[in-house]
This record gives structure tokens, C-alpha cells and sequence, in this order.
């Protein structure tokens, strides 16, 4: 290392942001995660003796995944590199590979390799990475925000094992923010700062486990808040409220945070709760989800879900999508909101889809010689010299505007596959239904 590197480093180390200074070095230091760090645990164990194999570190940001790197950095002996999946290529990793080997055949030194964002790797670097894990020349260390079982070669990840990290509690978080206002070394504790129980309490649920976006809040309150009378810097609710005026949300479009959330949406509305639908609604909106995919999802759960229960349910959500097209946003969200909650609180059956599923069961596995005679088109040349549309009964000629008549092929004549319930519309339906099934061919 030379001279101008040496000086650029600790200008980095100590100007760097607070989150970075304050990363914790050993385990004692980590906050949070004792499902997987506790010193119970096997990870704990792991590291501390200095006997790890390949894991990937999967979690929302601000939970610990590059910190529990670094940890693994500062305590084991074996060689620590680091890449990182943005700025890095199949270039690097042959790079780091090639020392690896050698060092392993020199010194009978182990290489460990962290790669942060591991998934923004495509999949032929991802390979390039495969076979050198597999056999034992180098140690992988991954990091993702990403459900590594959508994001990661499957081969890696079966090689690997998983810790899933998760956000960080709120006392987590408050223990955070009081020991970088405390830290005189590292911290903020030369600024003279505190910070009242109210202000505390609201950037520690505002933080919604990102412990970075905490201390990068404090950060701030710090360095732009005066000092009072008394000397001291006092962080105050409206303070904390100007340092971080936007909830900290994991939702990544692409990634399994949308999943889930679309899935607790229709959930929530099939299972008639328009509170939990609204609610899911609103964090879709706040994280900047396209509001046309949320209409599709609506126009599906009315169809799937509510069908002839309510027919009308279909006509909202359709007039929804189309009206949201119409007017865009912010005053999407009513429009939104009002077919999600009618949907949610329709009565609901989902006999369509059960009867589409069986019956395209049936034609894949069941062979039809051939449509009855008397329902095939009569119309064409030559039609009815082959008997097409013979004995047809025209059902507007008889009373009630029903005859019953056979309409399946000779093959599924006694399937059945749509059944009403008693739900809603539906029951009126199955009135009917019942009164024409009475009648005999």
C-alpha cells in the first residue's frame, strides 16, 4: 500500500458516514439476529471457530448481512476479499480465484470471498463462481436483498447454506441510535447530543428495521441542529419528524417483498377482509407499484374469487382498471381502494375457476369421438345431407325459454362441472339449476 492509498483510506475511515463508522467488529458488538447469532447457534459457533463453509446472508437492508461480513473478516484467519456484484465482473472473480489457488498451494491458506449483491451477478458469472466453490478453493460469503431461491444459481445455493436476517426490532434499533450518540470515538458523542424518549420512540418505528436508515437519521439531526442554551444538542420529535419524513419500506419490485405483499392483498380480499385489503393496497401505492398491475390482480380476484356470487364485482374491478388508466395518480388510489373493498366484501365463489380447471382436464385426458349431430352448424353446404343440427330444439320456442336436451359429448354426458354455492347471486342460480336438472331427457 502506498502512501497516497494509506492517507485516502483513513481520510474514508474517519470521514465516512456515521452507519459506516459505527459497524459493529465483533460479535458482541452486533445488535439483533440472535435467531441465527445467538451464541447458542451454530453460525456464532461457526465463526468463532474459524470453521465456516459457504452461506449466503439474505435480508432487507440495514440488517447486518455486510456487517456480519466484515465480522467474519476481522476474526478468521483465513485470506478475506471482497467484491461487489455492481462494479464487479467475471474478470475479478478469475482474479480472485487465481491468488486463491495459489495461496492455497503455498500456505495451506483458505480464501474467503464476499460478494455483495450477489444477485446482480448474471448467471454465467454466478457459474464462473460454481466449480470453485464446489471444490474447496475458495469460501463463499454472499449477500443479497434478494430471496436468494428466485435471485441465486440453484447450484450455488444448494452448496450453500441460507440465513435469512430480519429487520431489526425497535429496541434494536433504539439501542443503535443511543450508542452512536454515546460513542465519542466513533460516534457522535463529542457533539454533546441526547435525545428525548418521544423522538426516540418515532425514528425507531419510522426506521421499520433498517438500522441504517436510523443512524443516518440521527446523523443528521445532529449535524444540523444548533446547540441549545444549555450547550447541548437536543434531538426533539420535530427534529427526528424532519430527519426522516418518509418511512423506510422493503419492497423491491422485482423481488419477493412484491410477491408477498401482492399475495396478502388477495388473500385479504378473498378471505372478505377489506381492512387487511386496503391496508396491503396502501403499501403496494407507497412503494410505488404500478397501479395497472394492481387493477389486473383485482380483475382477477373478482373473477376467481367472487364470480357468480356477484357478478357485479367483475364490472367494478374491470371499470376500475379502466378508470385508473383514465385518471392516473394520486387519485387512483380511491379508485383502487373502492374495487378492492367491494371485491373483499362480496360474497364469494370460486366454482368458475373449478369448472374451467376440470373441464380442461377432461380435454386433455378424455377423447371425444365427436360434438352431438344436433348441435353441430347446419348452415355450410352439405351440412344437413350429414344429418348436422337434426333434432336441434330451439330453447326461445319453449316456455321459460328451456328444453332439456343433451349439450355433452356422449362421452362426459353425466360431468358436472360447475356447481353454485349458496353464496349470493350464486343461489338463485343454483335454484335454477336445480329445477332444470329435475327435468329428463
Amino acid at each position: 500500500m502506498d502512501i497516497f492509498e494509506y492517507t485516502r483510506q483513513k481520510t474514508m475511515k474517519n470521514e465516512s458516514p456515521l452507519a459506516a463508522r459505527m459497524r459493529p467488529a465483533t460479535l458482541e458488538e452486533f445488535e439483533g439476529q440472535e435467531h441465527i447469532i445467538g451464541k447458542d447457534k451454530l453460525l456464532y459457533r461457526a465463526i468463532k471457530a474459524d470453521q465456516l463453509s459457504s452461506i449466503i446472508f439474505y435480508g432487507p437492508p440495514g440488517t447486518g448481512k455486510t456487517t456480519l461480513a466484515k465480522i467474519i473478516a476481522n476474526t478468521t484467519k483465513s485470506e478475506f476479499c471482497q467484491l461487489n456484484a455492481t462494479t464487479s465482473g467475471k474478470k475479478e472473480i478469475t482474479e480472485v480465484v487465481e491468488e486463491a489457488k495459489t495461496r492455497l498451494g503455498m500456505t495451506a491458506k483458505k480464501t474467503i470471498l464476499f460478494i455483495d449483491e450477489i444477485h446482480r451477478f448474471n448467471k454465467a458469472q454466478q457459474d464462473a463462481l460454481l466449480p470453485h466453490v464446489e471444490d474447496g478453493t475458495i469460501i463463499l460469503i454472499g449477500a443479497t436483498t434478494e430471496n436468494p431461491y428466485f435471485e441465486v444459481n440453484k447450484a450455488l445455493v444448494s452448496r450453500s447454506r441460507i440465513f435469512e436476517l430480519k429487520p431489526l426490532s425497535q429496541q434494536n434499533i433504539k439501542n443503535l441510535i443511543l450508542r452512536a450518540l454515546k460513542d465519542e470515538k466513533k460516534g457522535l458523542g463529542s457533539f454533546n447530543a441526547d435525545i428525548t424518549d418521544e423522538a426516540l420512540e418515532f425514528l425507531a418505528d419510522m426506521a421499520n428495521g433498517d438500522a441504517r436508515a436510523a443512524i443516518n437519521a440521527i446523523e443528521l439531526g445532529v449535524l444540523t441542529t444548533q446547540p441549545s442554551e444549555d450547550g447541548k444538542i437536543h434531538i426533539t420529535l420535530e427534529v427526528a419528524q424532519e430527519c426522516i419524513q418518509r418511512r423506510a419500506l422493503n419492497y423491491d419490485k422485482d423481488g419477493d417483498n412484491h410477491y408477498d405483499t401482492i399475495s396478502a392483498f388477495i388473500k385479504s380480499m378473498r378471505g372478505s377482509d377489506p381492512d387487511a385489503a386496503v391496508y396491503y393496497l396502501a403499501r403496494m401505492l407507497y412503494a410505488g407499484e404500478d397501479p395497472k398491475f394492481i387493477a389486473r390482480r383485482i380483475i382477477i380476484c373478482a373473477a376467481e374469487d367472487v364470480g357468480n356470487a356477484d357478478p357485479n364485482a367483475l364490472q367494478v374491478a374491470v371499470a376500475a382498471a379502466q378508470a385508473v388508466d383514465f385518471i392516473g395518480m394520486p387519485e387512483g388510489r380511491i379508485i383502487l381502494a373502492q374495487a378492492a373493498i367491494y371485491v373483499a366484501c362480496a360474497p364469494k365463489s370460486n366454482g368458475a375457476i373449478v369448472a374451467i380447471d376440470a373441464a380442461l382436464e377432461d380435454v386433455k385426458n378424455i377423447r371425444i369421438k365427436g360434438i352431438p349431430s344436433h348441435l353441430r352448424d347446419a348452415h355450410y353446404p352439405g351440412a344437413k345431407e350429414l344429418g348436422h343440427g337434426a333434432g336441434y330444439k330451439y330453447a326461445h320456442a319453449y316456455p321459460g325459454n328451456y328444453v332439456s336436451q343433451q349439450y355433452l359429448p356422449d362421452e362426459l354426458l353425466d360431468r358436472v362441472y360447475y356447481i353454485p354455492t349458496d353464496n349470493g347471486y350464486e343461489a338463485v342460480i343454483k335454484s335454477i339449476q336445480a329445477s332444470r336438472n329435475s327435468a329428463q331427457f
